[in-house]
């Protein structure tokens, strides 16, 4: 019989645990609320990587785009110094031509 607790100790006891599975329900609350937040920033980091490559994408066919547009300008006023070039040239050789008399 000298193992035998008191009522008053066991009511202590049991106080003691019920504080502390509080406690401890407060913090797997807190974990979980924390997980949930991960979770929540998780799918908002996949989001914006997928957000970020089709931004690239789109970044990469503008780009080619405004090459053509550019070299489109390029041959064209290649093509006008070509065309005047030659027509320059042409007047030039009539003019020779001419004097020669033929």
């Amino acid at each position: 019989m000298e193992d035998m607790i008191s009522r008053a100790e066991h009511e202590e006891f049991r106080r003691r645990m019920e504080e502390e599975n509080g406690r401890q329900n407060r913090r797997i609350e807190l974990l979980e609320k924390s997980q949930q937040r991960l979770e929540m920033l998780n799918i908002s980091i996949e989001k914006l990587a997928v957000n970020m490559e089709s931004m690239l994408k789109e970044q990469l066919q503008q780009g080619e785009r405004l090459e053509v547009l550019e070299s489109r300008d390029g041959e064209m006023w290649r093509k006008v110094v070509g065309h005047a070039v030659t027509a320059v040239i042409g007047i030039v050789i009539g003019y020779i031509f001419n004097r020669m008399g033929m």
